[in-house]
This record gives structure tokens, sequence and C-alpha cells, in this order.
């Protein structure tokens, strides 16, 4: 195992030490609301946000006590967008992870409800950790800039709106410039925020948060058209969720508009932006080794469907 497994996953262990523990209190009569929230947070997904929060906030030599609420905040956000994602009324799938999803075990009212849960934990988690940190006004500040990357990120100008615009063209032929738009904000938008949040906490500068968000997008874009080719070509084990139905639902996809071997060309050119996005991190003040693990990354994202 080299350094990047070990450090991913020891980060990922971390995360999944913590996701359960940091949601909030709830009253017995709610334990179907709580137990649904839990369902979706402990299945098997790869943690992919919040790691990369961790590895920004390292790579600024910050410290990964201080990050992990906000790396499982972010956590809490993105599954509530799978959860909703999932429903009928959006992209109506049964399967997320290799497990039913949420309303299918619960009910679509209930998961509905998970996922507004998830939501507003993630953000009663990440005040509760600016309140613990008031009469330090330099951390307070990085807290601020963590959580406002992550406001905008999953709200309407950002996942929420790549969503819609994602409805809104089912069915019909979406330009470059569209697709782009729905995924730069549906897919990369938490992604980057991800990791500008990190690089926030770790104490990075204005022009050191902008590399990362760089590698962020990339990252983030090179990530669905991954996800868009696996879907593509059927590989329901590989994505953990039932393949083939974007086509179906006449949703744009990459390989849709562009086809197969394009798709690859662009997902190759992504990768090689977000690596040099990583470097230029590192010659902001970046530690090699996290900016190595990131560029490593990159990397093995775009092997899932070499």
């Amino acid at each position: 195992m080299n350094d990047y497994e070990k450090e991913t996953k020891r980060l990922k262990t971390l995360i999944e030490s913590h996701l359960s523990g940091f949601l909030p209190d709830i009253d017995v009569k709610s334990m179907t609301l709580f137990e649904a929230m839990r369902y979706t947070l402990r299945s098997p997904g790869k943690r992919i946000r919040p790691t990369l929060l961790l590895l920004a906030c390292l790579s600024m030599r910050g410290n990964e006590n201080d990050a992990i609420p906000y790396a499982c905040a972010i956590e809490f956000i993105h599954n509530y967008s799978l959860i909703h994602d999932d429903l009928p009324a959006m992209d109506d799938d049964d399967l997320r992870r290799g497990e039913p999803t949420n309303h299918k075990v619960f009910g679509e009212g209930m998961a509905i409800l998970a996922g507004d849960g998830l939501l507003s934990a993630a953000f009663e988690l990440m005040h509760k950790d600016y309140l613990l940190h008031m009469d330090d006004v330099k951390a307070l500040k990085r807290r601020l800039r963590a959580g406002d990357a992550i406001a905008a990120g999953c709200g309407c100008r950002g996942m929420v709106a790549g969503q819609a615009a994602d409805i809104e063209t089912e069915g019909r032929e979406a330009s470059t410039e569209l697709l782009d738009y729905i995924h730069i904000n549906k897919t990369a938008a938490l992604i980057k925020a991800a990791l500008e949040a990190g690089a926030w906490l770790g104490g990075a500068k204005p022009d050191t948060v902008r590399a990362f968000s760089g590698y962020g997008e990339n990252l983030g874009l090179a990530f669905q058209i991954v996800d868009d080719i696996l879907d593509f070509e059927g590989m329901t084990a590989v994505i953990g969720k039932t393949a083939g139905k974007d086509k179906a639902a006449g949703k744009a996809t990459y390989p849709g508009l562009h086809g197969i071997e394009d798709s690859r060309k662009k997902l190759a050119a992504l990768t090689e932006r977000a690596v040099s996005s990583a470097e230029l991190a590192r010659k902001g003040g970046a530690d090699a080794r996290y900016t190595g693990i990131l560029q490593e990354l990159a990397l093995k994202l775009a092997e899932r469907c070499s």
C-alpha cells in the first residue's frame, strides 16, 4: 500500500468514525427520521468530498481535527443531495451505492425529510463550531470562509442550480456550453467547495485557495465524465446505481453529446489541468506530500473508465 492509499484510507476511516456522532440529537418520537438520515449516511460511500477537504487543509499544514466538522458537514450535504436525486420526481432510481435507495426503504415523504434533515444538520454542525471560536478572530474568520464556500457550493449558485438546469434539459438537445454549466454546478461545485473550505481552514492565502479551487472544478468535471461514461457503458456494478438511466431519461451527458472517444479526450485534458492546479497550490506554499496525493487522486479517477 503506497502513501496515497494509506493516507486516503486513514482519512476515510477518520471521517466515518465521526459522521453519526455529529448528527443532532433527535427526539425518540422522530426516530424514523433519524434512521432514514443514518441509512444513507452509513451506506458504503467513497467519502471523496470530505477527504478532499481534509487533504486541502493538511496541504496547508492545518489541523485535521479543526477541519473534521466541515468535512462531515459537506458529507451530510452530499448525502442529502443523493437522497433527493434518487426520488421519482428527480432521477427515479432504485439503487444507490449498490443498496436500495432511501425512498425505497422509508417511503418518499420520509426520504424528502431525511434529505432536509441532513442539509440542516450540516449547517447546525458548522455553526456550533463557529460558536466555539468566537473569542479567536483569526480562527473564526477561517471557519466562516470555509462555511461560506460550502454554502455557495451547495446552493442556488452551485449544486442546486446545476440540478435545476439538468431537469429542464431532459429530453432536449443541450449545447456544449449548457452541458458544462450543468456539471460545473451539479457535480463540480461541491467538490470545488470542499477544496476551498479545506484550504481556508488550513490558513491558505487567496491565490492558493484559487489554485485549490481550480483543481476542484477540473476534478469535479472529470468525475462527471467518468460517471457518464460508466453509465453509458452499462457499468452498474462499478457506479453502484442503475446504469443506462441517463440515456433512457434523455439526460444531457458528455458521451451523448460528444461520443465516447471525445469524452475520454476531455477527461484526459481535465485530469491534466487538475494535476497542474495542484502543482500551482504547491508553488503557493502547499505541502508537496499532500499536493502529490491530490494529483494521484485525479489520475486514479481517470483510470476508473480507462
